[in-house]
């Protein structure tokens, strides 16, 4: 891979892609062996920066790493010297000069990840595991592999697909919090790179401006995107979080959201016999998904969990121990 980081979507090829995936693959096969650790990164150091809280994200890329024999360090900013003021310069600065081999950054600030990267500050791989409302594209990665293991053999889920392969003809379905969601942004741009089709249903008061130059569809009704068949219906978390910072008043009520929005028992019966559902985590059952959809066969939320980990271990392998990695 000829790319010294990992921040956006939008800055690899399809081939780049597709080669992440099968790395991710072949990483998977060593994950069913008894012995799962392997000596790739032995001697290495990566830090998990996070700004923003997250247990999942960070968990996952810590085990990825550990995985690979890297050593790790976390860091969080609640107790750090940033709550005392320091900049991200300064830090940047500070985790070079502690030798550090790779930063894993995730911020409440959209293109705090590009920043890190670029601005001269260190000359290490950075990887974003999310940047505001902007990206996250291991994320995506993830959601692809999963969608890529299903996609076209409902007879034989959780199989290998054959490397090179994309997603091509699928037809996948985004449901909720698009305003505020930097995993819909990465999954659009993705799984359009590797042929897929994605419609986004959300409330127009859940849609940002400028959605029609995106790459896809956009339908205000769960109902009628149904009807179409999607090989896949991505739920995504309602942010409630972001939305109460900005006064509120997206939608009227969490009852009224989830019965024009949800994936209720009565929209999960509609799908597909061979469809999947999918939700990047964490979920707020009983708004946006309900528990017969999410504990279903059809549900495939623990895999992409699962394949978070591989997808993971195959961008640090990629930035850090392949011979094309050239830093800025």
């Amino acid at each position: 891979m000829s790319l010294s980081h990992l921040i956006s979507i939008r800055d690899l090829t399809r081939e780049e892609v597709i080669l992440i995936l099968d790395t991710a693959e072949r990483m998977a096969a060593t994950q069913r062996q008894s012995v799962k650790k392997l000596p790739t990164l032995q001697g290495k150091t990566v830090v998990n920066l996070f700004f923003e809280d997250s247990t999942r994200t960070r968990i996952s890329f810590e085990t990825a790493a550990k995985r690979l024999s890297a050593d790790v360090i976390n860091f969080q900013s609640r107790g750090s010297s940033v709550s005392k003021g320091e900049s991200l310069k300064d830090t940047a600065l500070t985790l070079q000069a502690m030798g550090a081999d790779a930063v894993i950054v995730r911020h409440s600030s959209s293109g705090a990840a590009h920043r890190l990267a670029h601005a001269g500050w260190m000359n290490l791989p950075v990887l974003n595991a999310g940047d505001g409302t902007h990206q996250h594209p291991t994320q995506a990665l993830l959601d692809a592999m999963t969608l890529r293991r299903h996609f076209g053999a409902p007879d034989l889920a959780g199989r290998v697909p054959e490397p090179g392969t994309g997603l091509d003809g699928a037809h996948v379905v985004i449901v909720g919090d698009i305003l505020h969601s930097r995993v819909a942004r990465s999954n659009v741009d993705l799984l359009t790179l590797l042929g897929a089709r994605v419609t986004l249903v959300a409330p127009p008061t859940l849609l940002p401006l400028g959605i029609e130059t995106w790459n896809c569809d956009t339908c205000y009704d769960f109902d009628e995107a149904l009807t179409t068949e999607p090989d896949a219906v991505m739920m995504l978390r309602v942010q409630r979080e972001r939305m109460s910072s900005a006064g509120g008043g997206f939608f009227p009520s969490p009852g009224s959201y989830h019965a024009e929005y949800g994936l209720t028992p009565e929209r999960f019966t509609k799908l597909r016999a061979d469809a999947v559902v999918m939700h990047p985590g964490p979920m707020n059952r009983g708004l946006e998904i309900c528990a017969a959809a999410a504990d279903s066969p059809h549900s495939v939320i623990v895999e992409q969990v699962g394949n978070g980990v591989c997808i993971r271990m195959a961008a640090l392998y990629l930035l850090l121990a392949s011979e094309g990695h050239n830093n800025d």
